[in-house]
């Protein structure tokens, strides 16, 4: 039984479109796309609103992310979060008079893809197709699964209980996330079919003695690479390529052929995936502009700042920020493209995902899901000025320009920049 506290929720999203939403696990295995979808919909009668965490399992993952006994932690996370909903309907008919921009967002280091649906879904209700990406794949073949000591193998092979050596080749930075491998079953008939078997796999934390920056730069590597593979997917489902959803939804896929602007395609994350956004950005031209909400850049290589070439736009927290990280955005500053950044004051790092609308003032502001600022607040200056930026650089014709001033820290509660001295020799 969950917190039932009528005052706190996800808040509902803004914009003229009813907003749907549905998962989609292309191919089971750990090379698979894994996400969850936001789009223009009409409401039917039978349309219910998911739970906002999927599963007890994400609340295990979140306790080994906090460090903390998950026994405890999943009566405490289930009473406090087990009733929300998510501001979206569960696979409603898809509805949109044009065709729609893209957004691919990137969820922070220990989240999941549900936990940022106040922006994604806000962002849908304004006319975008959004993916909210659920990091778990495997680019490399191979995914090690330390619950079992094992390699997990790739499609098609066998798995010969080979020990995992190579700690580079692991994500592993959602608090929990699954995929599906095959189990033979034995039919009445005599005759063999394989059954898929869910995996979960749960957020790994450094081991004594290991150094940070080797395993950060390669996970920031694949989640871009995530990224762009979930691009993929949506051009192929725009194409009229039928596709086969692991999750079997009843979403019906083929609706949303030839319903993106895959012109008018932009990334997105918040720390961990700002700094995929980042990296997908240097990766794929065909991501027009991206935006990074707190972005922790520490993961990135210092070279891929030059090669970036299309405009960013920086949104800050006014308590998580520090010279060091201030120094490596300014890396990007550029004469030619637009790189743009303000700071909201009164927020900290967790005002962007949902759980900031979910807890009580005072257990909010001591577990620092809480700043000064009103949440509700804080988030729709944040989701104005991504608007009014996503316009002027995907060339749309729309009236989020009339939160320009926004883009430029022109608010009471808005810092132009940053509220961070940065001494132009570290930069």
């Amino acid at each position: 039984m969950g917190n039932s506290c009528s005052r706190l929720g996800i808040p509902p999203p803004k914009g003229p479109n009813v907003v749907g939403c549905t998962d989609f696990m292309m191919d089971h295995s750990t090379q698979g796309s894994f996400f969850r979808l936001y789009y223009p919909c009409q409401e039917t009668e039978k349309s219910e609103k998911p739970d906002w965490v999927p599963s007890r399992e994400y609340f295990n993952g979140l306790a080994d992310f906090m460090k903390i006994n998950r026994t405890v932690s999943e009566r405490i996370f289930n009473y406090l979060f087990g009733s929300f909903k998510i501001p979206a309907y569960t696979d409603a008919p898809f509805k949109s008079d044009e065709k729609c921009p893209v957004v691919i967002f990137s969820h922070g280091l220990g989240a999941f893809r549900t936990l940022y649906s106040a922006i994604c879904a806000e962002l849908a209700s304004q006319g975008f197709i959004v993916a909210s990406v659920e990091h778990s794949v495997d680019t490399r073949g191979t995914y090690g699964d330390e619950q079992k000591g094992r390699v997990l193998p790739a499609a098609g092979h066998v798995d010969c209980g080979i020990s995992f050596s190579n700690i580079n080749d692991i994500d592993q930075s959602a608090s929990a996330t699954y995929y599906f491998r095959k189990e033979a079953e034995i039919e009445q008939s005599g005759s063999t079919q394989d059954s898929l078997i869910k995996e979960w796999m749960y957020y790994r934390s450094l081991r004594h003695g290991e150094s940070e920056f080797p395993l950060r730069n390669q996970q920031v590597k694949q989640r871009a690479d995530e990224c762009i593979l979930v691009l993929d997917r949506l051009t192929e489902i725009n194409s009229g390529v039928a596709v086969q959803n692991v999750l079997q939804t009843q979403f019906d896929w083929t609706t949303l052929q030839n319903s993106m602007d895959l012109c008018r395609m932009a990334v997105m994350g918040h720390s961990f995936g700002g700094a995929t956004a980042v990296e997908a950005l240097c990766k794929e031209v065909k991501f027009k502009c991206g935006v990074a909400l707190d972005a922790w850049m520490f993961p990135l290589d210092d070279n891929i700042f030059p090669q970036v070439k299309q405009p960013i736009f920086f949104i800050n927290s006014e308590k998580f920020q520090w010279a060091g990280n201030i120094s490596r955005m300014k890396k990007l500053e550029s004469a030619v493209v637009q790189r743009k950044m303000i700071t909201i004051r009164g927020t900290v790092h967790q005002s962007f995902p949902d759980f900031t609308f979910l807890t009580s003032n005072w257990i909010g502001k001591l577990m620092k899901l809480k700043g000064e600022i009103d949440p509700k607040l804080a988030m729709d200056l944040s989701n104005k000025a991504t608007l009014a930026f996503l316009q002027r650089h995907l060339g749309l014709e729309k009236n989020f320009n009339q939160w320009d001033p926004l883009i430029d820290g022109q608010d009471d509660n808005l810092i132009q920049g940053t509220n961070i001295i940065v001494l132009q020799s570290a930069i």
